[in-house]
């Protein structure tokens, strides 16, 4: 069986890019060929590295700003690992319609809320501002406007009485980890049916 190569994006400790890696296993259809950082000191680097995924960093600070050269460099090492599937992880740089089209249908984000609400960040104490009765997460296929695109996934939690941003927070991101990795393997199979949690 042929297995889709995947590259996953980070920026941080790369808590989903490990439940993809993790997930990535047995009779799935897709294997991790590259972690890529913004930052050389992301702890989510180590992690792959531990699981012998490649990894490399571009950061994008002496680019001041300038995110066409910034991802003119971005590029090259995804290019090289010859991607089929391209996974935002926790990137946090916005990416611009230049770059996304390089791999247009073929790159997936996961967002911390049901888009299509609050697009953007804050989004956890955005939906206890708004008194919303549930919250979650949604992976979608990124397009060049920011936290769009069609949605191939939800899941949702319930938003509690004395929940802060932060314990709401925690509730979501374990449903991220169990959401990006179901989404990705439909993905992989052809499969852009949405799968819906919770």
């Amino acid at each position: 069986m042929s297995h889709k190569r995947v590259a996953i994006l980070i920026s941080g400790g790369g808590s989903n890019m490990v439940a993809l890696l993790d997930s990535m296993v047995g009779d799935h259809p897709a294997r991790p060929c590259l972690v890529l950082s913004n930052d050389e000191h992301a702890g989510g680097l180590k992690k792959a590295a531990e699981r012998g995924v490649a990894t490399a960093w571009v950061d994008h600070r002496p680019f001041k700003g300038n995110r066409t050269a910034f991802e003119a460099e971005l590029i090259k090492p995804i290019l090289e690992a010859k991607p089929d599937i391209v996974c935002l992880a926790g990137f946090m740089r916005v990416l611009t319609g230049d770059f996304v089209s390089h791999f247009q249908g073929r790159m997936l984000n996961i967002h911390p809320s049901l888009l299509p609400k609050y697009k953007g960040l804050n989004t956890h104490a955005r939906a206890l501002e708004a008194g919303d009765a549930e919250h979650g997460c949604s992976v979608h296929e990124v397009t060049a406007a920011l936290d769009d695109g069609p949605i191939l996934g939800q899941a949702r939690v319930p938003v509690l009485e004395e929940d802060t941003p932060e314990t709401l927070a925690a509730r979501v991101l374990t449903q991220e980890h169990l959401l990006y990795p179901a989404v990705l393997r439909r993905f992989a199979e052809k499969n852009s049916t949405p799968v819906h949690l919770g």
